[in-house]
């Protein structure tokens, strides 16, 4: 009988303004993980939104609550051997490093990549409309506008999209997963 090496996981967490283009970076890394024969979940932060934090709304505190939710079973994945990449927005330093503590306490590897799209790209990009519904009157709080959005001070990787195709962005997190012996 044979025994299988267990797989290596690792969280990758893409933080970004809205239509920074993380998740489309996400799904480009995720299948080509796949096609390498990974392990890989995207947990893809609308989807969260939508049924593991149904009823949160967008104080910081459900904010906050929702990114902890997501970096739990980010990092529970991730300790099992699954490449977890995580593309939401997690505007708040604070709840973004207890999500990195997490996964220190579990010696889980844990990138953080800051999808550093400018807030008028975005704006142009408005995949779901959130800027235009702001700029009407008709949406408050929209990060990187009128609510905070706190870039990461020393990610492991800096994506600048507007200069960059999608899939040239997650070749770049695919280099760094490599070089770290991830994938």
């Amino acid at each position: 009988m044979t025994t299988r090496a267990r797989a290596q996981g690792a969280t990758v967490w893409l933080t970004g303004l809205p239509s920074a283009g993380k998740t489309t970076i996400a799904r480009h890394l995720g299948e080509r993980l796949r096609a390498e024969g990974h392990r890989v979940e995207v947990l893809d932060g609308d989807e969260i939104r939508r049924f593991l934090s149904a009823g949160l709304g967008f104080s910081r505190e459900d904010r906050n609550t929702n990114v902890q939710r997501i970096g739990l079973v980010s990092e529970v994945l991730a300790r099992n051997g699954v490449l977890s990449v995580v593309p939401v927005i997690a505007p708040y330093a604070d709840s973004r490093e207890a999500v990195r503590g997490r996964h220190a306490a579990s010696s889980t590897p844990y990138i953080e990549v800051h999808v550093a799209t400018p807030v008028q790209v975005c704006s142009e990009r408005d995949v779901k409309g959130l800027y235009a519904r702001q700029a009407a009157g008709q949406l408050v709080g929209l990060t990187g506008v009128d609510d905070p959005y706190e870039p990461p001070t020393d990610p492991d990787l800096v994506l600048p999209t507007h200069d960059r195709t999608p899939r040239e962005s997650a070749d770049a997190v695919h280099a760094v997963l490599a070089e770290r012996g991830l994938v």
